[in-house]
This record gives structure tokens, C-alpha cells and sequence, in this order.
């Protein structure tokens, strides 16, 4: 008998976190640990509210996501973490990637020297527009 595939929506992986994964706290908002963190430090900020996307948060969430996010900051470094850099962002829907369907805004803190060419950022979701030139840029 195979096992069944782990889904992360049946039961939301997000609704419920593990006590242990939880960092910070606000009346709208979580924020906890990756489970597969892609760099030291790697956490995510999640509403209490069940979401699927950014666009769905009321401004009252979208405030506490806010608060979150500049702890999350503070809480890399006090973990002993030095980052030269951030990415911030979520993927919304199944075209931008996003697998778990309950909001989540993940906070990468980014290292030099952790990928060859770092230029273009989160423009890198789309490999061959990444790169750009602002020397050429159309008028």
C-alpha cells in the first residue's frame, strides 16, 4: 500500500501551526519558521484569518503583516544571522506558484554570495525577463 501524498491544504498547514514554530504574535497575524527555509533565517507571516491571497487582507491585516514583518528583521539578527539583504513577498495563485492556499508572506533574508547573480530579485520568478539593462530602457 503507498502512502498518500502529504497535502498542505487538507488540513491547511497554516491555520494551525505547531506551538514551537511560532516567533511573534499580533491580534491579525502570525509569524513562524519556514518548515524548508532557502537561507538562514527564513520565516513566514501569516493572517489568523484563512486567505488565500494578499488581495483578500483587510487594512487592519495588511498593518499587522506590516508590524510582523519589521520584527521578523529584528528577530534574524537576534538569532546571531547577519543578512546583507531582504526578499519579501508571496506568491498569489496557482500561476505565481503558491501551493499552500492560506496567505503566507515570506521574509528571506538574503546572503552575498548566495546565488551567482543576484541582480533582478524577485524578477527572477520569470527566469528570462530577470535580467534588464537600464541603460536601454524604452522612453
Amino acid at each position: 500500500m503507498t502512502k498518500p501524498l502529504f497535502d498542505p491544504n487538507n488540513p491547511c498547514l497554516f491555520c494551525h501551526p505547531k506551538d514551537n514554530e511560532i516567533i511573534a504574535e499580533n491580534d491579525h497575524a502570525l509569524m513562524i519558521t519556514d518548515t524548508f527555509p532557502v537561507s538562514n533565517g527564513h520565516c513566514l507571516i501569516i493572517p489568523r484569518r484563512h486567505i488565500a491571497t494578499y488581495f483578500e487582507a483587510t487594512a487592519e491585516e495588511n498593518a499587522a503583516f506590516f508590524e510582523l514583518i519589521q520584527k521578523a528583521k529584528s528577530w534574524v539578527e537576534a538569532q546571531g544571522f547577519q543578512p546583507d539583504g531582504y526578499n519579501i513577498g508571496n506568491n498569489n495563485g496557482i500561476a505565481a506558484g503558491q501551493s499552500v492556499f492560506h496567505l503566507h508572506i515570506h521574509i528571506i533574508p538574503r546572503y552575498i554570495g548566495d546565488v551567482e547573480n543576484p541582480k533582478g530579485g524577485v524578477r527572477q520568478v520569470i527566469p528570462k525577463k530577470a535580467a534588464y539593462n537600464t541603460q536601454n530602457r524604452p522612453a
